[in-house]
């Protein structure tokens, strides 16, 4: 072991005990939980990682941004995960939940772009185009009563035509993630709280009383027309596959990898393709994200190595293979910058904001 290996080692021994940091030397095996979207990203870097190298494959669980962080956060020690992906930027109270519990030197790494798709294996839904505002409408838990936004009612909307006339008449029935999900936190940003600032009362209530409106404007409904389908998005396209009049909320990897049965939903004009999350103009697209438990780096065989292998040109690179999988790489700048950090462990110094 390295003089560095051994300075962390000792820091780990004070931190979790001697006992602890032996219990994690006889680990392994990585532990990575998390984000089901970044998921078969970091499952196809495992199997890479496991397979060119003298470490073990690591074991890589679907979790939920959220069910993830609660994890890696808990503490420092063998029953706690090394890595969380996510598919959101980690919150100010996850950081802090972090820093009590003694996971105090983290590492973010920001691994690509990815696309939120409103999808269906009716081949109709290729020819929807849906507005933010009418998705809003669509599926918010309330609407305003009338154009003064002074009160609101229950979602009486049951069918798409039911927002606009020209909208197909077929009942509203979306599976959608828990949540505990990421991507249902970032499809609420993007999609639920930008879809009601469309309505102009909506939006003076934003300017009036932010919090009531991101209140408002995020809640989903519960009356069956949204359905949570769990973590795992795989799930949502095996029952889309079994319901082709229901539409499904998931991330665009998943569309991708299911081409051949799937149909995207086009969002204020754009179609959800990959050039189009790149560039930004599809609206509703997010980073995704890995973070590492830094204490864990001279104690878990392998934990900066699976780091450099995620970070290199063949995995998150142009033409890499997580392309192939549906990962929208960064510009050659960011990763270049991003790796750099990522392979030296560079501690995130604040909360991210």
């Amino acid at each position: 072991m390295s003089a560095f290996n051994k300075f962390t080692a000792a820091l780990l021994a004070a931190a979790v005990g001697t006992a602890g940091a032996y219990a994690i030397q006889q680990r392994e095996q990585i532990r990575i939980v998390g984000s089901s979207t970044v998921f078969p990203f970091s499952t196809a870097v495992a199997e890479s990682f496991g397979a060119k190298t003298q470490f073990s494959t690591p074991v890589v669980e679907s979790t939920g941004s959220g069910g993830g962080f609660r994890l890696f956060c808990a503490g420092v020690g063998a029953e706690h995960p090394d890595i969380v992906n996510s598919s959101r930027r980690m919150h100010a109270s996850e950081f802090e939940r972090c820093q009590n519990n003694g996971v105090r030197e983290i590492t973010e790494v920001r691994i690509g772009y990815d696309g939120i798709v409103m999808g269906s294996a009716s081949e109709a839904a290729e020819e929807l185009d849906l507005t933010l505002t009418q998705l809003w409408l669509a599926l918010a838990s309330e609407v305003p009563a009338d154009d003064t936004c002074s009160s609101f009612v229950a979602n009486p909307n049951e069918r798409w035509s039911d927002i606009d006339p020209s909208l197909p008449r077929q009942r509203i029935e979306v599976f959608g993630p828990p949540p505990t999900s990421g991507t249902r936190d970032a499809f609420v940003e993007l999609a639920m709280q930008a879809g009601a600032e469309g309505i102009d009362c909506m939006s003076d209530l934003a300017d009036a009383d932010h919090d009531r409106f991101e209140t408002i404007a995020g809640r989903i409904r519960e009356d069956g027309r949204w359905i949570d389908a769990g973590e795992n998005d795989n799930a949502i396209v095996q029952t889309l596959v079994n319901t082709p009049d229901a539409f499904g909320v998931f991330g665009y990897s998943f569309l991708d990898q299911n081409y051949d049965r799937l149909y995207g939903v086009t969002i204020d004009g754009v179609a959800p393709e990959f050039d189009a999350i790149s560039d930004g103009s599809y609206p509703v697209s997010r980073s995704l994200f890995f973070y590492v438990k830094n204490q864990h780096a001279a104690i878990v065989p392998g934990l900066a190595d699976y780091v450099a292998e995620f970070t290199s040109d063949a995995a998150w690179g142009e033409f890499g293979y997580l392309t192939d999988r549906g990962l929208i790489p960064l510009g050659d700048e960011d990763r270049e910058a991003i790796a750099s950090q990522a392979q030296s462990l560079e501690a995130m110094t604040q909360a991210p904001d």
